[in-house]
């Protein structure tokens, strides 16, 4: 179709069927499902007829070609304007051949690995039917006892909006040419990854200097790459539940930014404005959410039920319906469902391409990339001659796919003790749990000590169920359960090298991990390959090149932490500080365990001084930056050098440091490269007092090195008429 045909369609539309577009249903409503069941229950509780069903616009969670096609085929047949379904999908971390959860892959830094991840997702989703993915998550978390914090990237503005960019890149790629390919919604609009208190849906008040500086960008930089949707969040924003906050989504959204596309809810969140108390029924939420501009309601019945009956009563114009209906109408034409409403579902080439060893070799790559090596004492990498102990709740785990893999399959998952099996002999491998995630027995302690005593070194596998992080994974205690802890001090016992490799969906308090273990390997929710691409890392088949994403927490005291933080006018370290009258702990460091950017290699790195091309410069001229890096061992490795920027004196507080560039190199044994980077004026600007997007004259720090704390520095100063 086009433009005019669309636009000539929503004209042909009865006010019922437009109605019907903006909702979204779960798969089990529809005919042709294939476990519809009995559904006369749900569909009584929210009010809505098989008619209504009908005219709906969009399917929640189908996958699977003979699926979403029999439920395609239906929905044509009944369909009076022939009007195709949409099939959206949480595709966060892959479909079937899941990838390390998105926290991880930040770790990577390896914004191509991204890209290939989102692509190979998009194949095995669009095979399968699937329309649109509920990805990438893109909310600035600072919040480790959150529980999605494991669904984002991390906790830098610059990285994340890369990381958003790479996503979006690899799902939708050119949406309306290349096959294998669905729709982005960028989520969650907007801030939901600050909530109070780390905990889910929870209330979040921040000034729209913060929001502008730090959260929004991540949004802004999905959609400029083309992201074709955006989610909104649950949460409140200057005091307004997102999803009936017309401010934030006609004045920022559609306004300041032209985003043409859809806006969903998330899931219920347009029936929550009553609860939140912003509304007093559901007729009051359909109104509020569709002023804001909300195209699509996620599983309630707020506009299907009440909105036909706002335009007739002329509480809402029939052209705020028609707008969003053209809008959704839009995207269906984009995916070209009016000429193929099955796009790319096929059963033949969904049992070719899904897990394919091309696929199933890149989750092991990026796993493998993903995974941060935070403490080596000697102990890395593991000789294979060597008798091993492998003990811990995740031994012989399939828990390691993480949350939001619900395509995942425990029996496609490469579990550690599978992993270490391709490396070595079974007769040089003895397996005991130890104890469970939670809980433990005094038999199930004497065993792995008995097996852990014949053994020469003990990898203790340890982390959190998958249930224990995600969405509502909300923790308070953010160590280790301690059971395992307990169980590490009996390993730590017996007097041999202990490898503590760890899974789990948040940085932890490692603290007590760090002191017994001789080597800490942060696996997270490796994916699919994730056992293989752990014993790659610890038989030293791949160098660990990982870089935390996200900084580790000394203790949960100290959370929100972050690296690019404000000073004070009472700094601790200060070359006048006080003793006691500064902003300080009396009971633990103001640093975190391990910063931002941190992760070890099994090569070292030494890097030369700073260069600068000049120690000025204006709005036309670019600064170069140059360092000398040196592989000092002799193993061949990766580093990721990283570029940061402090200005010194500005209109408002500026950060000690901010990540404005970086770049991984790979060097041989001895070898030195010069690593080059280029400052323009741009990345030196900042949002002032009065919400204006510019830089200030004056003086300017930069840092290169290996982590946000081990840096080199050289001053410039920006020069302005």
């Amino acid at each position: 179709m086009n433009d005019n045909q669309v636009t000539n369609l929503l004209k042909q539309m009865t006010l019922e069927e437009k109605v019907g577009q903006l909702v979204q249903l779960a798969t089990p409503f529809f005919k042709g499902a294939t476990d519809r069941g009995e559904i006369t229950g749900p569909m009584e509780n929210m009010n809505i007829s098989e008619k209504d069903i009908q005219h709906t616009g969009s399917v929640l969670g189908a996958s699977g070609a003979r699926e979403t096609i029999n439920i395609q085929k239906v929905h044509m047949e009944e369909s009076r304007l022939k009007i195709p379904l949409l099939f959206m999908s949480d595709i966060v971390h892959g479909f079937r051949t899941i990838f390390p959860v998105p926290l991880a892959i930040g770790c990577s830094w390896d914004l191509g690995l991204a890209e290939i991840s989102a692509s190979i997702a998009a194949k095995e989703a669009s095979l399968s039917g699937v329309h649109v993915t509920f990805a990438p998550m893109v909310d600035l978390s600072r919040e480790p006892r959150w529980g999605r914090v494991m669904e984002a990237t991390g906790e830098d503005t610059y990285l994340n909006s890369e990381f958003a960019r790479s996503f979006v890149r690899g799902f939708q790629g050119d949406l309306e040419k290349d096959p294998y390919k669905v729709a982005s919604c960028v989520k969650h609009f907007a801030a939901y990854g600050a909530p109070e208190g780390g905990r889910d849906y929870n209330t979040v008040d921040m000034s729209e200097w913060m929001l502008r500086e730090n959260y929004l960008p991540a949004y802004k930089a999905a959609l400029d790459e083309g992201c074709q949707m955006v989610m909104t969040a649950f949460n409140i924003l200057n005091g307004i539940p997102s999803t009936g906050n017309e401010p934030l989504m006609r004045d920022i959204l559609r306004g300041d930014w032209d985003f043409d596309g859809v806006l969903i809810s998330d899931w219920g969140a347009v029936k929550e404005l009553i609860p939140h108390g912003v509304a007093e029924d559901q007729k009051q939420a359909a109104m509020k959410a569709m002023k804001a501009g909300v195209d699509i309601e996620m599983m309630t019945s707020c506009y299907v039920n009440h909105v036909q009956e706002l335009i007739e009563n002329g509480q809402l114009e029939e052209q705020t319906l028609d707008e969003a209906v053209l809008r959704i109408l839009t995207l269906k034409n984009k995916l070209g469902l009016f000429e193929n409403p099955y796009r790319d579902a096929n059963e033949e080439d969904e049992n070719k391409y899904i897990l394919s060893p091309e696929h199933r070799n890149a989750s092991r790559d990026l796993a493998s990339k993903s995974i941060v090596l935070l403490k080596n004492e000697d102990t890395l990498p593991l000789d294979k001659n060597k008798k091993i102990g492998l003990v811990g709740p995740f031994a012989n785990s399939t828990d390691i796919l993480g949350p939001w893999s619900w395509g995942g399959s425990s029996k496609d998952t490469i579990t550690i003790d599978a992993g270490l099996i391709n490396h070595i002999s079974q007769d040089q491998l003895s397996i005991s749990e130890g104890t469970d995630i939670e809980s433990g027995s005094d038999a199930q302690w004497q065993e792995a000590l008995q097996k852990a005593e014949e053994s020469e070194v003990i990898i203790l596998a340890l982390g959190e169920h998958s249930d224990m992080s995600g969405e509502a994974g909300c923790r308070a205690d953010i160590r280790l359960p301690e059971v395992q802890l307990q169980l590490l001090k009996k390993m730590r016992s017996l007097g041999k090298p202990i490898v503590a490799v760890l899974f789990n969906g948040r940085p932890l308090d490692l603290r007590e991990v760090v002191e017994h273990a001789d080597a800490v390997v942060e696996a997270w929710y490796p994916g699919t390959e994730g056992g293989n691409a752990i014993a790659d890392i610890l038989f030293g088949e791949v160098n660990p090149s990982a870089k935390l994403s996200m900084s580790m927490p000394y203790s949960v005291g100290q959370v929100p932490i972050y690296y690019n933080r404000f000073n004070t006018g009472r700094p601790k370290g200060a070359p006048d500080a006080q003793e006691r009258y500064v902003s300080q702990y009396l009971d633990i460091p103001n640093e975190p365990l391990y910063p931002f950017g941190y992760g070890l290699s099994y090569s070292t790195f030494e890097y030369g001084d700073v260069h600068l091309s000049s120690d000025q410069i204006t709005a036309e001229d670019t600064l170069t930056v140059t360092v000398q890096l040196s592989n000092t061992s002799k193993v061949a490795g990766e580093e990721t050098v990283q570029l940061y920027i402090r200005d010194l004196v500005g209109d408002v507080v500026r950060p000690l440091k901010e990540l404005k560039a970086f770049e991984k190199v790979n060097l041989q044994p001895g070898e030195t490269k010069e690593v080059t980077f280029t400052i323009n004026e741009d990345q030196l600007r900042y949002y002032h007092s009065n919400l204006e997007f510019k830089s200030d004259a004056g003086e300017f720090k930069v840092f290169v090195g290996t982590n946000s704390n081990d840096v080199k520095t050289k001053n410039f100063h920006l020069m302005k008429d």
